[in-house]
């Protein structure tokens, strides 16, 4: 009786150990899941904070204006439109020199203009100056004002030099979480490889005894990435309380979400293929290969 408790007692202290150690790296894998996917959304906010203005005529109406409005927020590089007439436009210009130009000239010299964000999909130079082209011939228009092609060259080779860094960082994790887990997983299954081989002798089939191994370690990787979601998520939900009230926007929940819905899904397959994996090899060893 002893024994067996003994021996219950080594079964659940290996699986304690195996949910404490998945745990712990799926929380170092999440963390970088979650800065990536932030970065990513960061990255495309400031893409779309690029600006095109679109300069009308003198003689263009405020109707026909909105009309041109509309049109352009309707195609799918715009986002954020709006216009700004001759008043609006004389207003802001006092409001930002203090001078004013309508008693100087004795007429507004301001244009009527419309302006919008591109989408980060069309944050190129090559996409900006087709929007240009495609703009200045319509009616009404008088100039079309882009960013500048070298400041949205070097933007996005900023960006692209980002992702390629957090990609590789992302790949090198996963590759050291599953080498973690594999071994840890692969220690559980050498302390029961002589309960392998006894099993064999009594004529077990491969699936019989491979079953439970993964079954078990499954169960533990599920548990482990549910550990591991409700840490983050505690994380989360006090990082506001010691000052850190950007975390928010940053990551917000249904960002979370995605991160946990991986982690608990990654976190019984990395287990169960290395069971898998490590039950199989000693499958394949005699007796007198069990003790190296």
């Amino acid at each position: 009786m002893k024994g067996e408790k003994d021996v219950k007692i080594s079964y659940w202290a290996a699986h304690l150990t195996t949910i404490i150690s998945v745990t712990l790296v799926l929380i170092l894998v999440g963390i970088i899941a979650v800065i990536t996917l932030s970065s990513r959304r960061e990255t495309r906010r400031l893409m779309e904070q690029l600006e095109v203005s679109v300069i009308l005529n003198d003689t263009v109406s405020d109707s026909y204006a909105s009309v041109l409005m509309k049109r352009i927020c309707s195609k799918p590089f715009a986002i954020d439109g709006g216009y700004i007439n001759k008043e609006e436009a004389m207003r802001a210009w006092k409001e930002d020199t203090g001078e004013d130009l309508e008693t100087l000239f004795g007429v507004n010299p301001l244009s009527p203009e419309i302006y919008f964000k591109v989408k980060a999909d069309y944050a190129s130079p090559d996409s900006l100056a087709a929007i240009n082209n495609r703009l200045a011939g319509w009616a009404g228009v008088e100039e079309v004002a882009v960013p500048d092609s070298e400041m949205v060259s070097a933007m996005n080779r900023n960006i692209s030099s980002m992702a390629i860094i957090l990609g590789v960082i992302a790949l090198v994790m996963v590759i050291i979480s599953f080498v973690l887990i594999n071994n840890t997983v692969h220690l559980t299954i050498y302390a029961r490889r002589f309960t392998i081989h006894t099993m064999q002798l009594v004529g077990a089939t491969n699936g019989f005894i491979r079953r439970p191994f993964v079954t078990n370690n499954l169960l533990a990787g599920l548990i482990a990435a549910l550990v591991a979601s409700g840490i983050l998520a505690l994380s989360l939900g006090v990082a506001p309380r010691f000052g850190l009230d950007d975390v928010a926007h940053y990551v917000p929940w249904w960002m979370f979400a995605c991160v946990a819905g991986g982690m608990i899904i990654a976190g019984p397959a990395l287990c169960g293929l290395a069971a898998s994996l490590a039950t199989s090899r000693y499958l394949k060893k005699d007796y007198d290969e069990l003790f190296r």
